[in-house]
């Protein structure tokens, strides 16, 4: 199993676990969340975009794999990825770079896979 699989599958599993539990407001957050970047009077691909800065930003590699995965899904380019890396990196300053590497080696895997 390779590590977008493996990603994939740990987040799905844990997320039925989570659900399973029936607790309205964590089942209302998974939902506002759903619904956040569901497409509305801003596009999904500059929803995804978004999300995947901040959550370069405030380091959340799980978040940055995410949203990496859903900007590969709705046809983002390396060109833009990149762009998107860069104005992540501006705003959350260097130490947003070890991220980044991750980042830009999870990006290749999926662009290959």
């Amino acid at each position: 199993m390779n590590l977008i699989e493996e990603f994939n599958e740990y987040r799905g599993q844990m997320n039925d676990k989570i659900l399973a539990q029936d607790n309205k407001v964590l089942k209302r957050i998974f939902n506002l969340d759903t619904n956040a970047f569901a497409e509305g009077s801003i596009d999904t691909k500059s929803k995804e975009m978004i999300g995947l800065a901040c959550s370069m930003v405030l380091r959340c590699d799980d978040c940055v794999k995410y949203h990496l995965g859903k900007c590969h899904e709705v046809g983002l380019t390396k060109a833009q990825i990149f762009e998107v890396f860069s104005i992540a990196t501006l705003i959350g300053g260097t130490i947003v770079i070890p991220h980044l590497r991750r980042a830009a080696e999870y990006w290749e895997l999926l662009d290959n896979q």
